[in-house]
């Protein structure tokens, strides 16, 4: 049975304007990602799945007031391990950052995460809530990166995963075939 999807980025936080690496830090939403996402309106849900990150139930909070929240602890952002609450500014004169970015982010962040691990860890749980519920239509309130690495692998029309990047509040409506294994994009927001 197919499967409507609703992925959302959590609403911007202190660390998100200016630019930093937010990833395992629990940051709350910032004032000004708090009006923003009170300006925005999706489908009503029941159930949403939100990432443990304070950041993301505040925002399911705001965007679904009176729904069910389950959290999915698989969802959370990337580590970025020295990289944490930093911004590229801060780290431009970083050997280590810059050998990163060399490589694309492929590589583990030092004392964090590899892309592709992240990658494996959104994708495991994200098809685990799947199997799990089968409603018509299911909302996630997650991270850019776990919408990155989500639709890097399942998403259709194909795209890399820097590519289905996604602003704060923002995100894409999907049609889950699990025959396929595909999620087809039907609307970005």
């Amino acid at each position: 049975m197919k499967q409507t999807v609703l992925l959302l980025r959590h609403g911007a936080t202190p660390g998100n304007a200016l630019h930093k690496y937010i990833g395992s830090t629990d940051e709350p939403l910032s004032p000004a990602g708090r009006a923003a996402l009170e300006a925005l309106r999706y489908p009503p849900a029941d159930l949403v799945y939100i990432s443990p990150k304070l950041r993301c139930r505040q925002t399911a909070e705001l965007l679904f007031p009176g729904a069910a929240f389950a959290m999915v602890e698989d969802l959370r952002e990337m580590h970025f391990g020295v990289f944490e609450n930093r911004s590229f500014r801060d780290m431009e004169q970083d050997e280590d950052y810059s050998a990163w970015l060399a490589r694309n982010c492929e590589t583990p962040c030092p004392g964090g995460e590899a892309k592709a691990d992240f990658t494996d860890r959104c994708c495991a749980a994200f098809t685990g809530v799947l199997a799990a519920d089968h409603a018509p239509r299911l909302t996630f309130v997650i991270h850019g990166g776990s919408i990155m690495a989500i639709l890097s692998r399942y998403g259709r029309p194909a795209r890399d995963y820097y590519d289905w990047a996604v602003d704060n509040g923002r995100g894409f409506l999907l049609e889950w075939d699990p025959e396929v294994q595909t999620l087809q994009l039907l609307e970005a927001y």
